[in-house]
């Protein structure tokens, strides 16, 4: 049999109990965390709140524990209105965005860690290093070689009907993260939402690179490692669906060697 050995800080250990507050509606918290400094394991605090002062979504609940009871806890969050893609954690077994996921949607404690399969900079914050470096790989911007027009560049509104589904994204990196296959070659494997994006601007049609930003995408790795386990879909909180963003893009690899 296999012996599998876990590495340094990977044990998660019990945590704090914060005093719990007073209130007819109270609501337990499960948070992960870890200090990169001290050297320590990561642990998983428990914060009890009164619904009745805190606002509706995680989010609220997570800014409450670290304004009122603990200043230590560490997480990103921008705009509150799940458009930035900041808060992206995963919240009750999956990837979501705290500001958008009602806290009434969460049967017992609400378990609160950091999205999966990342390094972890502090507490609920994953290291994103390597997933925007993906992105820029594939060059997210209108690439063309025509003369610039005087005002801009021309659109139908069936090609911009096209862009539906996939301008949406807000590279949250929820999808990627509950994706097997960017579990296990994250190094070499660009992921669901990379991939969507690359979409978006190989179905623009505006853009004037296509032979070129194909070429990019082929690669045993780079592309398909997909196996349309449908994960991306079903973690989006926009709605979205990468898988089929992939598949329309090996159509396009299949179509262009005919």
């Amino acid at each position: 049999m296999v012996e599998l050995s876990l590495p340094q800080n990977s044990r998660v250990g019990e945590g704090k109990s914060w005093p719990a507050a007073t209130g007819a509606r109270l609501k337990e918290f499960q948070v992960y965390r870890w200090n990169p400094d001290d050297g320590q394991n990561p642990t998983v605090d428990s914060y009890t709140i009164d619904l009745d002062e805190c606002g509706p979504m995680v989010l609220d609940a997570i800014i409450k524990i670290k304004n009122e009871i603990d200043p230590t806890l560490t997480f990103r969050r921008s705009c509150r209105e799940g458009i930035c893609g900041s808060c992206a954690m995963n919240i009750d077994g999956t990837n979501t965005l705290a500001c958008t996921k009602g806290i009434d949607e969460v049967d017992g404690p609400v378990k609160i860690y950091p999205l999966p399969h990342l390094p972890v900079v502090k507490d609920l914050v994953p290291d994103l290093t390597r997933f925007y470096a993906q992105h820029r790989s594939i060059e997210p911007w209108l690439q063309t070689v025509s003369p610039e027009p005087q005002r801009e560049w021309a659109q139908s509104k069936d090609d911009r009907e096209k862009l539906d589904g996939l301008y949406e994204c807000i590279l949250c990196a929820c999808c990627s993260t509950s994706c097997p296959s960017y579990w296990w070659n994250g190094d070499r494997y660009l992921g669901p939402a990379v991939l969507l994006q690359a979409y978006r601007w190989l179905i623009d049609s505006r853009d004037e690179a296509t032979g070129d930003r194909l070429d990019n995408l082929e690669d045993p790795f780079r592309l398909y490692r997909c196996h349309t386990i449908m994960n991306c879909a079903k973690a989006c909180p926009k709605g979205l669906n990468p898988a089929k963003a992939i598949a329309e893009i090996k159509k396009m690899m299949v179509e262009r060697r005919v």
